[in-house]
């Protein structure tokens, strides 16, 4: 073959793909035509928007049980509420958290005020007013306490002397915000319990409501929370379900811990599903320095985490995530009708319980 004709060749291998015109921006335009737009130039980040666009679009039609992870303290920003407009629309079965993005959206139903700040400023004098910064967000300890005190009440209301799941304690919690507070409708914990998304927390202890359980559990009136109960449940969730999307928003804790059912299945269970579905990811971290929240999905493929592309099955995309989840959010609920509601927590025990009756 000559050198001009293996180029030939070459060029219609790697020039398959539409061409790049520059973008058309309008009056009056929608989510979709921005995306539409995204989606025509195809270029760096604003093409991988597109693609997670229309990847969350592809597991709604093909009726995946989706689990969204969250990381770092996310609802401080209001992320809370495109939360609650995916639980709403059924376009979200499960959700993994850091106990943070919890524990401060609960100041939303409690009608406890979250300022905008500012990151230009001078901690020491925030410390003196009692004010805590979260980068350009400012709170109260006020704020705290008086979240705090609701967390232990809650708690020392509920007589339960068995352990249970991270899910079973924020279903509780969820519940006692649907009926004690004065803004449950602000509050993505509510709203998952009012519609039985269970909500797991990877690493309970480190989140200030972990920090609550274990003031009570010095009073012996707390309630001991089983992480193994959490892997269990979240495994037969995975387990139960015909096929499986993965929207991480972050990385961090949540996003293995969803990630880390696939090998429990494999590796542990030895019950081989062959990896997740589908993978959508936003994160601004880099695979090079070796952590989790920059691994890629061509990286989980090599420890089953993740299926084999047969078809585009995952996307990263590097951004930050305020900027581009209300995007994707935006996108699917514009495009897709509401999907029936899984109601995951109500079936939970009989997962858990047809996953041990597969295991050897």
């Amino acid at each position: 073959m000559s050198k001009k004709s293996k180029q030939c060749q070459l060029q219609h291998k790697y020039l398959c793909k539409p061409r790049i015109t520059p973008q058309v921006l309008k009056k009056g335009m929608k989510v979709k035509d921005l995306v539409d737009e995204y989606s025509r130039s195809g270029a760096f980040n604003a093409g991988r928007l597109a693609e997670a666009c229309k990847l969350y679009a592809h597991m709604i039609d093909e009726d995946a049980t989706i689990g969204l992870t969250l990381s770092g303290a996310m609802t401080p920003t209001g992320m809370g509420g495109i939360l609650i407009a995916l639980i709403e629309n059924g376009f979200v079965d499960f959700i993994i958290s850091t106990g943070a993005n919890l524990y401060h959206d609960l100041h939303f139903a409690l009608d406890l005020p979250i300022h905008q700040g500012d990151f230009r400023v001078d901690d020491t004098k925030l410390y003196e007013a009692g004010i805590e910064r979260i980068y350009d967000i400012f709170i109260t300890d006020e704020l705290l306490f008086k979240t705090d005190k609701f967390i232990q009440d809650v708690t020392q209301k509920n007589s339960i002397t068995q352990p249970v799941s991270t899910a079973d304690f924020h279903y509780m919690l969820g519940k006692a915000v649907l009926s004690d507070t004065l803004s449950p409708q602000l509050s993505f914990v509510a709203q998952a319990a009012r519609y039985d998304v269970p909500v797991f927390v990877s690493s309970p202890g480190d989140s200030s409501i972990g920090m609550n359980l274990s003031y009570l559990k010095i009073q012996d009136k707390g309630i001991t929370v089983d992480t193994d109960l959490d892997v269990l449940q979240t495994t037969a969730i995975v387990f139960n379900s015909e096929k499986n999307g993965v929207i991480s928003i972050g990385g961090g804790s949540p996003k293995n811990f969803y990630m880390q059912t696939q090998p429990t299945l494999a590796q542990i269970l030895d019950i081989n599903k062959g990896g997740h579905d589908y993978f959508i990811q936003i994160t601004t971290d880099a695979p090079q320095w070796g952590g989790l929240s920059g691994a890629t999905p061509t990286e989980a493929i090599s420890w089953g985490k993740i299926r084999s592309e047969e078809v585009k099955n995952h996307v990263v995309v590097y951004s930050d995530a305020t900027i581009a989840m209300p995007i994707i959010a935006g996108y699917v609920i514009s495009e897709k009708k509401p999907r029936k509601k899984k109601h995951l927590y109500k079936n939970l025990p009989a997962f858990v319980s047809e996953l041990k009756s597969h295991v050897k």
